[in-house]
């Protein structure tokens, strides 16, 4: 009982108002440009809007997408957290809702065109894609998820030797080839693939931001003459490891420095006028969690 207590009380009120705002756009990305024109989104949102399509009409979006997300936040309840699982629920539940207010309540015609971007294909995987990737990245930035597919890829992906993203991958690869089965034509198939892109990439903006530091890993003779170059002129602190070279079996050190990506240049610039030598690996950071100085 205590430990229920405890993870309500690890509930923060932005958190929900972000979902709440993440499965609106959500919705509205997919009900607004989506469905009107037959295009697929990915995951469970896009089987959910496969299966209203080829089920009775008052099985709608709204009830597949919390029939068939819901159980799968639940089985990933022991590894994902009960926090997480509230809020994805949450997210779900908000974006159902918001779904179903769409098509169903508010004075909106999304019966046969998009009411923005009418029958243009394009336009409409596009921004499909992009409004509702906005949603989902919002969703994973503030703890949830909008989608029950990651969850299957975090539980399965590992035992079958492959990544959460291939999983994912690979699964709506086997949607959109069933849909075009399904619809007999494979024109719509392909513009969900031009969403899926976008949406990715949106996701992508939304929760690692537009300019990604980039993590240096320095391996050098002069790790001491290379800290202090740097700090010089970045005025940023790095972490140097003690290394032995495997070929020369010489002391080397290593030398780690998160730079912002269009810096990366003058730091090799930099690092080659102390150690001809020395190599440089980079690496994309996402998130850098503490500026104290190593």
């Amino acid at each position: 009982m205590k430990e229920k207590l405890a993870s309500f009380k690890r509930i923060k009120p932005l958190n929900l108002f972000m979902l709440t705002v993440a499965g609106i756009i959500n919705a509205f990305g997919i009900t607004v440009f989506l469905s009107p024109v037959k295009l697929y989104d990915s995951g469970i949102s896009g089987t959910s809007m496969l299966l209203e399509q080829i089920t009775p009409e008052w099985m709608s979006l709204s009830m597949f997408l919390i029939l068939l997300n819901t159980p799968l936040f639940l089985f990933g309840l022991k590894r994902e957290g009960k926090l997480f699982t509230f809020y994805a629920i949450y997210a779900v539940m908000i974006y159902s809702v918001s779904a179903w207010l769409i098509t169903d309540v508010l004075p909106i015609d999304v019966s046969f065109a998009s009411p923005l971007a009418g029958t243009d294909l394009l336009l409409c995987a596009l921004f499909g894609g992009v409004i509702s990737g906005i949603g989902s990245g919002i969703a994973l930035r503030f703890g949830g998820a909008m989608d029950g597919m990651e969850v299957l890829g975090v539980i399965f992906a590992k035992n079958l030797g492959i990544s959460v993203g291939t999983f994912c991958m690979i699964y709506n690869i086997m949607l959109y080839i069933i849909c075009g089965f399904m619809i007999h034509s494979w024109i719509l198939p392909l513009y969900s693939i031009v969403t899926y892109a976008a949406a990715l990439k949106t996701v992508d903006f939304i929760v690692d931001g537009l300019d990604r530091a980039k993590g240096a890993m320095i391996i050098t003779a002069c790790p001491w003459d290379v800290c202090e170059a740097l700090t010089q002129e970045f005025g940023s602190g790095m972490t140097v490891i003690n290394a032995k070279g495997g070929y020369s079996n010489t002391d080397k050190g290593i030398v780690y420095f998160v730079i912002p990506r269009f810096q990366v240049t003058k730091m090799r610039t930099i690092v080659h006028e102390i150690d001809k030598t020395a190599y440089i690996s980079i690496s994309d950071v996402a998130d850098v969690f503490s500026a104290n100085h190593a």
